[in-house]
């Protein structure tokens, strides 16, 4: 009786402990709740009249359900990769569809500056106003040049920051394998380790998109969705950020004598949300930015070198027209300006050099609005729709990422109940366990003491 009850009263003992220690940290992100497994010990051999040998505390179990946690991760991958989108989708879309600061608005009133020329094309101060709007245009494309070149560099450093922090998750998570591998060894219970290494995968699954597999020592390995390792035992991988010569950036991975360079297919979450970003819409936005700006400026000064000036001097022939704008493609600040030096009297408007005062080369000039072009990722269009197409792209783009993000929202969430609903801990059903095992100790130590009265008995039947 008193083998039984003690053997009984320390597995009461054992399982308040774990109750005790689920209560105290059932605010602790990421704590997987933990609870004793019993089994009972059998009766020893050629004892027939033996109920038993009392109860053995088999383990301290960590309630963890590790397909939930994947699922978890999972999810966090699929957020990540559509967070890191949006933030420069919305910028971009803001930016394009300012009033301010569309070019659409810029070409309605640079046409709508010519327009008012050809009531009376002589007129220096109309002509003045086209060259005033062609700078004001010009400046919207140096405008929106600007902001594309300011989410290169923003995406370059918030990659290079992301790098680094995988370079030390993937470091923490190999040194707790180390850990938990040697706890487990020498019958120590990892459960704290393996929760925190739960809780770095899970941040490491924010960065980037990853595949958790578990080994027979109680490590695991970590690889990339495309198989590229980033944790294998305790060995990390070393990730790295390579400048190209366009400015943009190559993920590079090293791991032992093994080298990986990756692209944003094979990354995923955020990292691979930014790579993805900058190939499917920043780049190919910045293509068609550059390709209109090259058409206006190369359509409207190749019209107006088929025209004449207006002459100064009474009488004077007209001469050939000289450029209005500038492009270069390669001057982030000023890819598209107006030629130094111009004046209202060097617009070619007229056709005929011996007619300085008409209008028949600005009617021309006026027609190209409505002429054909080819633009990346929107083949032939009109120069007027144009930049509306690609406003419209952008905005059908960032309305479909915010879906994406509104549904990776609800399915982490999602995810996360469930895990919690394995793994986390529940307040009333510990309060339960604590008064069910305090019963179980309170009586095994009855026990006890009724089998002291029996012993004292049996001895005073000798005194």
């Amino acid at each position: 009786m008193m083998q039984n009850a003690l053997a009984g009263a320390l597995a009461a003992q054992a399982a308040l402990n774990a109750a005790s220690q689920n209560i105290s940290n059932v605010m602790t992100p990421g704590y997987s709740r933990q609870g004793v497994v019993l089994s009972a010990i059998a009766p020893s051999v050629g004892d027939p009249h033996s109920a038993g040998s009392g109860v053995d505390i088999q383990s301290i179990r960590r309630f963890n359900d590790q397909y939930r946690s994947l699922q978890m991760w999972q999810a966090s991958a699929n957020m990540g990769e559509s967070a890191a989108k949006q933030g420069y989708l919305t910028q971009l879309e803001q930016v394009m569809s300012a009033s301010g600061s569309s070019i659409s608005g810029g070409l309605d009133k640079f046409y709508a500056a010519l327009g008012a020329a050809s009531v009376e094309p002589s007129s220096l101060a109309l002509r003045q106003g086209v060259i005033t709007e062609a700078g004001a245009m010009a400046q919207r494309f140096n405008n929106l040049n600007r902001v594309l070149s300011a989410q290169h560099a923003s995406i370059n450093e918030q990659r290079t920051a992301l790098v680094t922090q995988v370079n030390s998750l993937g470091g923490s998570i190999a040194r707790l394998n180390k850990e938990i591998v040697a706890a487990t060894a020498t019958g120590v219970n990892p459960s704290g380790l393996l929760d925190e290494r739960d809780r770095k995968i899970d941040q490491l699954s924010g960065l980037v998109d990853v595949r958790v597999v578990n080994q027979n020592d109680g490590a695991i390995s970590v690889t990339l969705r495309a198989g590229q390792p980033l944790v294998v035992g305790d060995s990390s991988s070393v990730m790295s950020t390579e400048a190209q010569l366009d400015g943009s950036q190559l993920i590079k991975l090293s791991f032992a004598q093994e080298k990986f360079t990756l692209n944003g297919g094979s990354i995923g979450s955020q990292l691979g949300g930014l790579n993805e970003y900058e190939k499917n819409s920043l780049k190919p936005m910045e293509d068609a930015i550059r390709t209109l700006a090259s058409e206006v400026a190369g359509r409207i000064n190749g019209q107006l070198a088929a025209g004449f000036d207006l002459p100064t001097t009474a009488g004077a022939a007209g001469q050939p027209g000289k450029a209005l704008f500038v492009f270069d493609a390669q001057n982030p600040e000023a890819m598209l300006k107006l030629r130094p030096g111009i004046v209202a009297e060097d617009l070619a408007f007229a056709s005929d050099a011996s007619k300085p005062g008409g209008s028949g080369n600005l009617q021309k000039l006026i027609d190209i609005q409505s002429q054909a072009l080819t633009v990346p990722g929107l083949g032939t269009v009109t120069l007027s729709d144009a930049y509306a197409q690609l406003l419209g792209r952008l905005a059908s783009e960032s309305q479909q990422n915010q879906t994406s993000l509104a549904t990776s929202k609800v399915v982490r969430n999602q995810s996360e109940q469930d895990w919690k609903s394995t793994s986390g801990v529940n307040r009333d059903e510990e309060a339960m366990n604590i008064v069910e095992y305090q019963k179980m100790y309170q009586a095994n130590m009855k026990v006890i003491a009724i089998a002291n009265q029996l012993f004292d008995s049996t001895l005073a039947m000798f005194n």
